[in-house]
C-alpha cells in the first residue's frame, strides 16, 4: 500500500539486482517491538530490497579492492604534509569505517529500521559492501582492509556511468554493457550507487604512458569531476517516495523505490546537487586566496576539497604543478582524535600523530576560508551579514548536530560586557539559541510514521524515520535561485532566501550604553544534544557511550571561530565615551585611557594613528557637546 506500512506476510530478501546475492532471513509480519530509552519504539520492517540501488552491486567484483597499503609505497611517506597517502589515511574519508560517531548513528538507523546499515555502509566501506561484507548490516562481518573506509582503490576504480566517447576509458563501453539496465542515469547516482571497475585496473587524470608498468591504469578526466562526488555526497532514503504535494510517503515494504531517482527519494544530503544549482558549476568562480590552492579560480568538488599544488604525486617521479592532494578536509575537527583513542596502533590506522595536527589544523583553516562577515548599521541596529564563499550550502553535509551561529557581545566605552547574545559554555557544551540565529537543517518524521513507531512527530535526530524538512535556514551558494532548489529538495524551510543571495543578514537591537560590538561566527560539528542522542537511544551495544566518551575526551567537539570583527557604533555625540549622554571629566578620562592603549575609539580622525589630531579632533567633539 503506497504512503502507508505492509504489515501481510513478508518475502524474503533478496538484491533483486545482483545476481546470485540471495540472503534468506525470516521477518516478523508487521513491526518489530523494540525496547528503547523512554517509551516503547517500533521498527520499520524494511528488508536489504527497500535499499537497492542501481549501479554495481556485491559479489560482481573479480578482483577485490586492494588494501591502501599496496599504494603507499609509491604514492606515501615522502611528503606527509602533501603525498596522497599520508594526507588520504588522516582524513575522514580514510577512517569512514572506524569513525565511532557513524558507528553509533549507524547502530539507531538499524534499531529504527531493519537494514538500514546497509544504506550507509554503501558509502563508508565500498569495498566491503561490493564483496558482500555488509550484512549483517551493523558492520561485525567486515574486514582490515574494509574498515580503511574509501580507500584508494575504491575510488580509483569508479567508472563514469555517463559515457563519453573519445573522454571514458574504452573498456568502460563493455562494462557498462554488462550492468545493461542497471547502469545509474545521472539522476539516479546517489546514496552509493556507483559503478567500479570489476578488474584492478586504476584510474587518474594522468596519461601515464606506455611504458608504465607498475599496475594496470587508465586516464579518467571523470576523476577530476564533481560528477564523481556525487554518488556520496548527495544521500537519500530510498524508503520514502516524493508525492505529488511535496510531501514524503513510505513505500511498500520488501520493494526497491520506483524510480530510484535522487529527487524522488527523500533527502538527508543535498551537496552535490546545491554544487550543482551554483554558479560554480558553470564555470571558475574567483573567491580570493582561498582553500590552500593554486588555482585563482575554482569551480570543482576537487578545487577546494582536495586542492592542486606543485608536488609530487609519487616518490619517482618530479613535481606536477597541478598535483592533486588527497587531503579532503570539510568540517570534522575531532574525531580523528577519537579514532586515535579507540584504535591505538597508529601504524593500522595511518593516524600519527602529526598527521592528524595537520588534518586538524587544515580544517579549522577550511572552515575559516568558508565565510566572510561584514558588519554595518541599520537603522539603530547592528547588521550581521555573513557570506557564503563555498560551491554549497554553508554548513552543507550531514545534517545531525552540524551548526554555525553568530555571537555578539555589546561593550559599553570602559570596554565592560554590556550583554552577549548567542553564548556558549565551553564547559557545558551548552549553546544559548533563544537570542541569536543558528543556521542548521532539522528533519524528523511527520505524524502518521510517529504513530506507526512510537518516535515523536517533529525535528529530531531519527534520520532513517524522517520524512520532512522541518528547519533549513543554511545559506544558499552563488548562483541560489528558490525554483531550483525547490527541484533538488534543498528549499528553505522556515526561513526565507531572495533569488540570488548567497549571504544572509540578521539585525541585533544595540542595548543602552554600548559603544561597540565584537562579532563572531561560530562553528561545530557535534552538538551535546545529538552526542547525548546517540547515547541515551542506544539499547543494542555500547556505541554510543563510547562515543559520548570520545565527545567528552577530546573537547565536546571544540567550536571553531570562523569569523570576527568589531565595530563601533557611530554617536550623536562622539565625546560621550561613558554613554551616558553627559560631558564630563569621566570622558576626558576614557579618552585618555583609550589614548594611551591605542583603543580605536580613541582613534578620532579614524586614520589608524594616535596622535595629536585625535587629541584635537576629541577637544573640538567635546566642546561641541551633545545634542
Amino acid at each position: 500500500m503506497q504512503g502507508g506500512f505492509c504489515i501481510g506476510t513478508l518475502k524474503h530478501i533478496k538484491r533483486s539486482r545482483a545476481s546470485g546475492y540471495i540472503i534468506g532471513l525470516g521477518l516478523i509480519a508487521g513491526f518489530v517491538s523494540a525496547s528503547y530509552a523512554g517509551d516503547p519504539k517500533t521498527q520499520v520492517p524494511t528488508t536489504l530490497n527497500d535499499y537497492v540501488l542501481p549501479g554495481t552491486q556485491p559479489g560482481m567484483l573479480t578482483d577485490p579492492i586492494a588494501g591502501a597499503e599496496t599504494c603507499a609505497s609509491c604514492h606515501g611517506f615522502f611528503d606527509p604534509a602533501h603525498d596522497q597517502y599520508s594526507t588520504w589515511s588522516a582524513s575522514m574519508m580514510g577512517q569512514a569505517m572506524r569513525d565511532p560517531l557513524f558507528l553509533a548513528a549507524m547502530t539507531i538507523a538499524n534499531q529504527d529500521a531493519a537494514f538500514a546499515g546497509d544504506l550507509c555502509l554503501r558509502c563508508h566501506t565500498p569495498g566491503g559492501w561490493l564483496e558482500g561484507r555488509s550484512t549483517p548490516t551493523d558492520g561485525s562481518a567486515l574486514n582490515d582492509v574494509d574498515k580503511q573506509g574509501v580507500s584508494c582503490n575504491a575510488c580509483h576504480r569508479m567508472v563514469d556511468p555517463d559515457y563519453k566517447p573519445g573522454i571514458s576509458p574504452f573498456v568502460d563501453v563493455a562494462i557498462l554493457n554488462t550492468l545493461g539496465p542497471d547502469v545509474p542515469t545521472p539522476s539516479q547516482v546517489h546514496s552509493g550507487a556507483f559503478v567500479v571497475d570489476p578488474l584492478d585496473r586504476r584510474r587518474g587524470p594522468y596519461d601515464e604512458g606506455p611504458d608504465f608498468f607498475y599496475h594496470e591504469w587508465e586516464q579518467s578526466p571523470f576523476h577530476q569531476t564533481s560528477e564523481m562526488c556525487a554518488a556520496c555526497h548527495d544521500v537519500s532514503n530510498p524508503v520514502f517516495t516524493r508525492q505529488p504535494d511535496g510531501t514524503y510517503a513510505l513505500n511498500d515494504m520488501d520493494t526497491p523505490h520506483e524510480t530510484n531517482n535522487v529527487y524522488d527519494t527523500f533527502p538527508v544530503e543535498r551537496t552535490y546537487s546545491e554544487w550543482l544549482m551554483s554558479d560554480f558549476a558553470q564555470g571558475p568562480i574567483e573567491i580570493g586566496d582561498r582553500y590552500e590552492t593554486t588555482l585563482t579560480g575554482v569551480s570543482t568538488c576537487q578545487d577546494c576539497h582536495m586542492p592542486e599544488a606543485d608536488v609530487q604525486a609519487c616518490r619517482f617521479e618530479e613535481n606536477r604543478p597541478d598535483a592533486s592532494t588527497h587531503s579532503f578536509n570539510g568540517g570534522n575537527n575531532w574525531v580523528l582524535n577519537a579514532i586515535r583513542n579507540i584504535e591505538t596502533n597508529d601504524f593500522v590506522t595511518g593516524l600519527l600523530p602529526e598527521l592528524v595536527e595537520q588534518s586538524v589544523s587544515r580544517t579549522e583553516e577550511m572552515l575559516r576560508d568558508a565565510s566572510d562577515m561584514e558588519l554595518s548599521m541599520v537603522g539603530s541596529d547592528l547588521n550581521v551579514r555573513i557570506i557564503n564563499q563555498t560551491g554549497h550550502k554553508l554548513p552543507s553535509g550531514y545534517p545531525e548536530g552540524r551548526r554555525m551561529w553568530i555571537n555578539v557581545q555589546f561593550f559599553d566605552a570602559k570596554d565592560a560586557l554590556v550583554s552577549e547574545l548567542g553564548a556558549y559554555d565551553s564547559n557545558t557544551a551548552l549553546l544559548i539559541t533563544a537570542d541569536t540565529k543558528v543556521y542548521e537543517a532539522k528533519l524528523g518524521p511527520d505524524q502518521a510514521v510517529s504513530d506507526a513507531t512510537g518516535v515523536p512527530a517533529g525535528p529530531n535526530f531519527h534520520f532513517v524515520l524522517s520524512n520532512v524538512r522541518y528547519k533549513d535556514n543554511r545559506i544558499p551558494p552563488r548562483g541560489f535561485t528558490n525554483a531550483n532548489f525547490e527541484l533538488i529538495g534543498s528549499e528553505p524551510v522556515a526561513y526565507s532566501y531572495t533569488d540570488g543571495d548567497y549571504w544572509d543578514d540578521t539585525q541585533y537591537i544595540v542595548p543602552a550604553g554600548a559603544t561597540k560590538a565584537t562579532v563572531r561566527v561560530y562553528y561545530q560539528s557535534t552538538s551535546k544534544e545529538y552526542i547525548e542522542f546517540l547515547r541515551d537511544e542506544n539499547v543494542t551495544d555500547n556505541k554510543g557511550q563510547v562515543i559520548y566518551d570520545q565527545w567528552v575526551l577530546t573537547g565536546m567537539s571544540p567550536i571553531v571561530e570562523m569569523d570576527v570583527d568589531t565595530l563601533i557604533f557611530p554617536s550623536a555625540c562622539p565625546a560621550d565615551l561613558t554613554g551616558d549622554m553627559m560631558l564630563n571629566f569621566f570622558d576626558v578620562s576614557a579618552f585618555l585611557g583609550a589614548f594611551a592603549a591605542n583603543d580605536p575609539i580613541a582613534d578620532f580622525t579614524g586614520d589608524g594613528l594616535y596622535n595629536f589630531f585625535d587629541v584635537s579632533a576629541f577637544l573640538a567633539a567635546f566642546a561641541a557637546g551633545c545634542p
